[in-house]
């Protein structure tokens, strides 16, 4: 029995940046945070010669073509090559997918992290986000960035400079113990009430960035410019200018495409700053999931934003990463 977990994760700066079309052409740049809401894997040797599967629907199946999960069966074809192994896997998690914490990516880093354990073998984070990468991007041509399955492989509050050759460098952020707490303490996740796929929207800027759209473009370069005076802020233990930067990004983030807000959290996220929140932004592609805002009167947003209707999401970061729970 193999038990692994995997952190999903909030963007403090620089998100869409992480995209091929537009690193390979201009390098990109984002700082990710790794929260304790986590996808778990477990791998179990069955009693009979099948492959068992469990995640909201259920496969048993005799061969790793006849898989219909997409992940699971290019996953399971990369460790076991030919082979068709005598596995029953089950996965499960804090938080459904959909909601805008890359949990696509942690569920293929925890998938891989729990076959390799399960075959004995050791792998590094940054193969484990390699390999996650090239499962979803290259294998199943999903049009998403590399900061999912980076932030998960690695964990903690993570710098991420992605090179025009395809290369990632990771490096934590150099932020004070006493920063880290204050920030984790006024950072305030609320649920909207919507799932959504981000390959809608992702789709959208990785064409019109393939296609040099000059808005697009310009966008994600202040984008990119803005996530690294969120380093800057946070390096200096600058966090009211850090909430600030964060309602910036956002009013920027939204002028990517139409689908990525509407009159309903356009007025949710009115209401915060009318209410103790100095800036805030929904995490991911857009579209719904979770808005999170940085606070300056957290008991008032909080109560202001839960009479509203909104669910919140309470969390601190996960500085271990992927990682084995159980083996034995």
């Amino acid at each position: 029995m193999i038990i692994a977990r995997s952190p999903l994760r909030v963007t403090l700066g620089g998100g869409g940046t992480d995209l091929a079309s537009y690193y390979r052409k201009y390098g990109g740049f984002l700082i990710s945070a790794a929260i304790d809401k986590y996808v778990y894997i477990t791998v179990h040797h069955p009693f009979m010669q099948v492959i068992k599967l469990k995640y909201s629907a259920m496969e048993t199946v005799d061969t790793l073509n006849d898989i219909k999960h997409p992940i699971l069966r290019e996953t399971l074809k990369m460790v076991y090559k030919d082979e068709n192994p005598r596995i029953e896997i089950v996965s499960f998690a804090d938080i459904p997918s959909g909601t805008g914490l890359g949990s696509s990516g942690s569920f293929t880093t925890a998938l891989l992290k729990a076959l390799y354990a399960y075959k004995k073998d050791l792998i590094s984070p940054k193969e484990l986000a390699q390999r996650a990468c090239d499962i979803e991007i290259n294998k199943l041509k999903e049009p998403i960035g590399k900061q999912d399955q980076y932030i998960s492989a690695y964990g903690g509050i993570t710098c991420f400079d992605f090179k025009k050759d395809g290369k990632v460098v990771a490096y934590p952020l150099k932020i004070d113990k006493q920063v880290l707490y204050d920030l984790e303490d006024n950072l305030l996740l609320f649920f909207t009430g919507y799932t959504r796929s981000a390959s809608g929207i992702l789709k959208e800027q990785h064409q019109k960035s393939n296609a040099n759209d000059k808005a697009m473009i310009d966008n994600l370069h202040f984008i990119k410019e803005l996530g690294i005076e969120n380093k800057k802020a946070l390096e200096k233990g600058d966090l009211k200018k850090f909430g600030k930067l964060m309602n910036v990004h956002w009013e920027h983030k939204k002028k990517r495409s139409i689908s990525m807000s509407n009159e309903k959290i356009d007025r949710w996220y009115e209401l915060a700053l009318k209410n103790g929140a100095l800036g805030g932004k929904l995490i991911g592609a857009g579209g719904g999931g979770f808005l999170m805002f940085y606070a300056t009167d957290h008991v008032k947003l909080r109560r202001v934003m839960t009479s509203a209707g909104l669910e919140e999401v309470r969390f601190r970061f996960d500085f271990e990463g992927t990682k084995v729970m159980i083996q034995s």
